[in-house]
């Protein structure tokens, strides 16, 4: 028992002390990146020292009540108070991380939304086992879809009647978004549940049929950064991947009239 005990503390100890440093975690390439790594720093911080903890209590307990020690039953108990003092203990210091640090943070990349004229808009539709990146066009507007236009053509039902029709176009997988700008993501499924992971961008919603879920982040550094899905989606899960490529704002733009005109000369809701 000792044995194993001291075998399962010895990684755990290396892993607080050299395995949770900002540098073994994924590359941040985003806005949110570093109140995100800082909280899951002090959060592995906090739980190794709990474990380190509790392991040298375990080794205490097991040689001060073993029972060469203890021959007789003592029916008194502990007396001691100094439980009760470590367990307030623990729980101000998860206060202070659920108050000063996880609140904070999940107020800035969950809850408060950047403003959708300042940011980049796409919608991206999960479906075994692909992504798709639904564009608006170079005059970010949206045409309606419904499901009464789906037909083998058109699998998203956009209606070909809208003005903006012409403009929108679709790509496969590969994202583009510009630099230093917000991105607000609408994720949707046309199957079943899926989960849109980034991790350099540090996002992470899930995809549910039926529903349209909004994700945003910044991207801060130029680059190619994969998209997987997080959610064990079917067979060929492991093959749902993509990539967000973030480029400045003059090759975006390009970017998007290019893929816009080549929409709208073949009939608009252009598909790559």
């Amino acid at each position: 028992m000792f044995f194993g005990s001291f075998l399962l503390l010895l990684p755990a100890t290396w892993y607080v002390y050299h395995g949770i440093t900002p540098t073994n975690m994924p590359p941040d390439a985003s806005g949110q990146g570093a109140g995100v790594d800082q909280l899951i720093f002090y959060v592995h911080i906090l739980m190794g020292l709990l474990f380190v903890g509790w392991i040298g209590y375990f080794f205490y307990v097991v040689m001060r009540f073993h029972k060469s020690n203890n021959p007789k039953a003592d029916y008194v108990g502990v007396k001691s108070h100094a439980s009760t003092y470590l367990e307030g203990i623990v729980a101000a210091f998860e206060a202070v991380l659920l108050i000063g640090f996880a609140i904070p943070v999940w107020s800035g990349a969950v809850d408060k939304f950047p403003s959708e004229k300042d940011s980049t808009v796409i919608k991206v539709i999960a479906q075994q086992f692909t992504w798709n990146g639904w564009y608006p066009g170079p005059h970010g507007k949206f045409c309606t879809n419904d499901e009464k236009f789906i037909t083998g053509d058109n699998p998203f039902g956009l209606d070909k009647k809208d003005p903006s029709f012409k403009e929108n176009f679709f790509v496969n997988k590969d994202l583009v978004v510009p630099v230093d700008k917000p991105v607000i993501a609408f994720i949707s499924s046309m199957d079943v549940i899926h989960c849109f992971a980034c991790k350099p961008m540090r996002v992470t919603q899930d995809a549910i049929p039926g529903m349209v879920f909004p994700a945003h982040f910044t991207p801060k550094k130029l680059g190619i950064y994969w998209i997987n899905c997080a959610q064990l989606c079917g067979m060929g899960h492991y093959t749902m991947r993509g990539s967000i490529k973030v480029v400045t704002q003059p090759e975006y733009d390009k970017w998007v009239a290019e893929k816009s005109k080549a929409a709208a000369g073949g009939g608009g809701g252009g598909f790559e």
